[in-house]
């Protein structure tokens, strides 16, 4: 029948998709939520019924690097063969645009959490803020939050926290701040723009600015403006561009984007020229 075939067209156009893309991620649900959420619309556009015999292909699809729940913006999926280039974007460059506040500590590092500590701050101008910036920026140590996605022994930090376990911190590790700016200061509120590489977080930063000018600060809002070469501004899809077309017609775009890798051995592509990294 008629309706049959459409279908059968628009579900091969979706199992044949295949690159990396990128979807605005609003503030509340998780990353791996938005991720369901974005399968779900396409397999019920493609007409294809997730649930019954299991047989049938399953479309496969990755993000490159959490967004906490609170936080908004980027984040970059892969699909098909896409879903193996996701690694190179867990370790690429961010930037972030984060709102702290001066005077406030809480156990999530962030807005989510509950409040540990008060502590006055009037004392801080914009200059000392500017001043402590430049002790963060470059290779630095960090130590990840407690809250985080980080595992032990298989389990996140975060869940392991909130079922009351004791977990202790993670050690110091290296981190990458490629620049670091005051965008306004407002006090108690202050807004920075970050650029960083993998493994950094943004709220442990707020944090640490905190301590270093003898207050404290928590994170109150996070943006991910951009990562890798997907920006917020250009390429992220809002909900309601969550379609079929829509996706083929960014995976094209993002061909442009991505770095000529040299091509995987698996790969072996046909035409010369061809790298592993375009969207096939």
């Amino acid at each position: 029948e008629a309706g049959g075939v459409v279908l059968g067209k628009s579900a091969d156009k979706l199992f044949s998709l295949s690159g990396l893309f990128a979807v605005y991620k609003p503030k509340g649900p998780t990353s791996a939520g938005v991720l369901n959420l974005l399968k779900e619309r396409l397999l019920a556009e493609a007409g294809v019924q997730t649930n019954a015999n299991k047989r049938h292909q399953v479309l496969k699809i990755g993000h490159g690097g959490t967004l906490d729940s609170a936080a908004a913006g980027v984040l970059v999926v892969g699909i098909g063969k896409g879903t193996k280039m996701l690694r190179t974007m867990l370790a690429g460059s961010k930037k972030y645009t984060a709102i702290g506040v001066l005077g406030k500590a809480t156990d999530t590092l962030d807005a989510t959490g509950k409040v540990t500590e008060e502590k006055p701050y009037d004392q801080i101008t914009k200059g000392d803020l500017e001043n402590v910036l430049k002790k963060f920026t470059g290779d630095i140590m960090q130590v990840p939050p407690l809250y985080s996605a980080l595992k032990k022994d298989g389990e996140r930090l975060s869940t392991l926290m909130k079922r009351g376990e004791a977990v202790e911190a993670k050690p110091a590790r290296p981190v990458r701040v490629y620049s670091l700016s005051l965008q306004q200061f407002q006090p108690p509120l202050f807004t920075l723009d970050v650029e960083c590489g993998g493994g950094f977080y943004v709220r442990s930063l707020v944090s640490d600015i905190g301590k270093e000018l003898s207050t404290c600060a928590t994170m109150q809002e996070l943006t991910r403006t951009k990562q890798g070469p997907f920006t917020l501004e250009e390429h992220a899809l809002y909900e309601d561009k969550w379609t079929i077309d829509e996706i083929a017609r960014s995976l094209e775009h993002c061909t442009s984007l991505l770095p000529g890798e040299p091509s995987h051995k698996k790969l072996k592509t046909e035409h010369p020229g061809e790298t592993a990294a375009s969207c096939e």
